[in-house]
């Protein structure tokens, strides 16, 4: 387990309204109305404020996420963020928002100057085809007028989300897809496997999908990863790419096993060494009723993390972090898969290969026996 740290979190926030729920989507979310909207906000506030108070830490990242966030409009989602600003002593810090193309319009210019620096936008396909299929409202027309809309108001920092080996989709429509988020000038793309969870509408849909088999999902995995590079974006994670500068600070924070606030229903923390969320309803957030999760923060842990990057476990950097070096039962565990081109083990660090991230959970899973 970490000590307790005084290092600033990362802030996440969880806004779980959505016009409509995707077949995909096992997130918790709701419809909600212009009372539910104000309601919330004044809840989410008050958690802000209370959970500053609590833990007397700054945060350096804040994360707007759901849900579909922009649905609160720009005045309520100003006013969330002014209260973390206030709450966590928030500086030069990494401000992104979720939004979703089409209606209603968003106003951008109120969001960059109440101080939003970072859009993620859900794209998911430019596919017209393909998005009907994913339940999406909005077309690729709607998709490139809210990235247009973005620029104008001094957005530099956008990202896409693209999905992989999603029903109806072929290598030429992914191929059209890429294509897109590249002539769009985004600075940022993650690209996911589709992956179908249970309690969604995909899941008791399962047996009538025709999706791709493991086989072709894992040659469009690569197929996207390598023409993504072509276009000058650097895999850093599993399924995030970024032009130099623009890796997510937020997610890294996930990644490199950093501590983070989560507040809003179903939302995770991982502070002062503890893993805990919130109840998955609305009650539960508004009584603070939370879950123990139990410690964060061990050898295995950071290494299972670490491992999603593309730059793997730096032998140095988990020395400082732990006062020790990595054990060698880990190391001789990945340079077992070397030859079958999964792992790469040098005298500095040790990382799957983009082939390993296919297989990424049975090889870190493997590592760590």
């Amino acid at each position: 387990m970490i000590p307790k740290s005084s290092a600033p979190l990362g802030l996440y926030l969880h806004i779980p309204f959505c016009r409509s729920k995707c077949p995909y989507c096992d997130f918790f979310s709701q419809r909600g109305d212009e009372k539910g909207f104000d309601e919330y906000t004044e809840l989410l506030c008050k958690r802000i404020s209370d959970y500053g108070d609590r833990l007397g830490r700054s945060a350096d990242t804040v994360y707007f996420g759901g849900g579909t966030p922009s649905l609160l409009g720009a005045e309520r989602l100003c006013r969330i963020l002014s209260a973390a600003v206030q709450s966590f002593s928030v500086g030069s810090a990494e401000v992104t928002l979720e939004v979703n193309p089409g209606k209603p319009g968003i106003d951008f210019a109120a969001l960059r100057k109440g101080g939003f620096n970072r859009v993620s936008i859900g794209l998911q396909s430019a596919n017209d085809n393909e998005l009907r299929l994913l339940g999406r409202l909005h077309n690729a027309k709607d998709a490139a007028h809210c990235i247009r809309q973005a620029k104008a108001s001094g957005f530099d920092n956008i990202s896409l989300d693209l999905m992989i080996a999603t029903p109806a989709q072929t290598r030429d429509s992914l191929r059209r897809s890429v294509n897109f988020c590249a002539e769009q000038g985004c600075t940022h793309i993650s690209a996911y496997i589709l992956k179908i969870e249970p309690g969604t509408y995909y899941y008791r849909k399962r047996d009538s999908l025709i999706l791709p088999d493991e086989d072709e999902q894992a040659e469009m995995y690569l197929f996207v990863s390598e023409l993504l590079e072509q276009y000058g974006y650097e895999q850093y994670e599993i399924s995030n790419f970024a032009k130099s500068g623009y890796e997510s600070r937020h997610n890294l924070k996930y990644w490199h096993d950093e501590e983070y606030l989560g507040l809003g229903p179903s939302a995770h923390s991982f502070v002062d060494g503890r893993r805990w969320y919130f109840d998955r309803s609305f009650q539960g957030f508004a009584s603070d009723v939370t879950v123990d999760d139990g410690e964060g923060g061990s050898i295995e842990e950071y290494i299972m993390l670490g491992l999603r990057l593309r730059d793997g476990i730096s032998f140095r950097l988990f020395e400082e972090r732990f006062g020790q070096g990595l054990p060698e039962k880990y190391i001789r565990k990945a340079r077992s898969f070397e030859k079958a081109g999964y792992t790469e083990v040098t005298d500095e660090y040790m990382r799957l290969t983009q082939k390993g991230f296919l297989l990424s959970n049975t090889l870190i899973g493997e590592i760590l026996l």
